[in-house]
């Protein structure tokens, strides 16, 4: 199968190359920093004549390409907008153009906004976004919406409501429902990847787009405490990047082998199934690294949630996909993988 790749040098997008050309895949990388890699065209995804030319020949997509992370605020709104929504719609009317009916785009658990929390006064329920005056006082776990009172947090499935918090959030919703209109529209087949949080040699320094183990490790490079912002209580589910990857290529073969009915998206939780906290994950790699120890900040991000973490059963039961690195060897083994440079 010969699949283009969007975002193909990427971090997570160039460990999908890898495991495409490991499963006898020719990838096609499309990518603004592809450079001189054999076989890559270096375009922006909003490029159509560059994406036409990629899109020649090609049996599927790998849509990787997008700007990540919380972000700043408001101020990079239309940023995020036009690369990652817009980029998508031209992609999209691209492959109808060219006939190409097979897509895998990544997504994010960022669409759910917190994760599932149960009352044991009124079962499941679905907190609001926390304020700045509890958020200030420390106050930082999300109350019952109706008693106001202490909620436990569990495992999202794809079932659960999407609430979007933050614009990164929002455009990731959009790719779907961009990507599910293309395949009513085309008959194509379309997966969304709802990636939880990735980690894994070649992650991106020193960006403040990066995830939290991207900071992490780049402070104890620089011989730092990690800083833990919050009481380091927050929940997430940790995916490491070669797994990440794996499901890409499952998902590609699934839709291509007809497995998948075409006409619709599926959307799939990609995560290890197995939480842990960010103190706990900020320890683990400070501990593997040699130190400095972690510190506990207080500090928060507004746009942040406190909880979120996946059950990946559907996609193990539908297409016989499970995370493989666990926890502990995961973080040995980042502790000690390059970086790349931020930019």
């Amino acid at each position: 199968m010969r699949v283009l790749v969007t975002g193909g040098a990427g971090f997570i997008g160039s460990h999908v190359v890898t495991a495409l050309r490991s499963s006898g895949h020719e990838p096609v990388i499309l990518d603004v920093a592809a450079g001189a890699a054999p076989g890559s065209v270096t375009a922006d995804v909003r490029d159509r004549k560059a994406l036409a030319a990629a899109l020649a020949g090609v049996d599927a997509v790998c849509h990787q390409a997008a700007v990540v992370g919380l972000g700043k605020g408001f101020a990079d709104a239309a940023s995020y907008v036009g690369v990652n929504d817009l980029g998508t719609a031209v992609l999209l009317e691209e492959m109808a153009a060219a006939g190409v009916r097979t897509l895998v785009l990544a997504g994010s658990m960022v669409v759910y906004g917190e994760g599932r929390y149960t009352c044991a006064a009124h079962g499941v329920v679905c907190p609001g976004p926390r304020t700045v005056d509890d958020l200030e006082r420390g106050r930082f776990e999300p109350p019952c919406p109706q008693c106001g009172e202490p909620v436990q947090p569990g495992l999202v499935s794809e079932n659960a409501p999407v609430d979007p918090r933050n614009v990164y959030a929002t455009t990731k919703l959009a790719q779907e429902h961009l990507a599910a209109a293309w395949a009513r529209a085309t008959g194509g087949g379309a997966v969304s990847l709802r990636y939880h949080n990735v980690y894994g040699d070649g992650m991106p320094r020193d960006t403040p787009y990066a995830g939290v183990a991207s900071f992490f490790r780049s402070s104890l490079e620089r011989g730092e405490s990690p800083q833990v912002f919050e009481d380091g209580g927050q929940r997430r589910d940790f995916v490491h990047v070669t797994d990440v990857a794996t499901a890409n290529v499952t998902a590609l073969e699934a839709l291509r082998a007809g497995t998948l009915s075409p006409g619709r998206l599926h959307a799939y939780n990609t995560g290890s199934g197995r939480p842990h906290t960010i103190a706990q994950m900020a320890g683990a790699l400070a501990d593997a690294y040699g130190g400095p120890e972690p510190v506990v900040t207080g500090e928060y991000r507004l746009g942040d949630v406190r909880h979120i973490t996946a059950s990946s059963d559907r996609l193990q039961a539908e297409l016989g996909w499970r995370a493989r690195v666990g926890f502990a060897e995961g973080m040995k083994a980042f502790a000690a993988a390059p970086m790349r440079a931020a930019g």
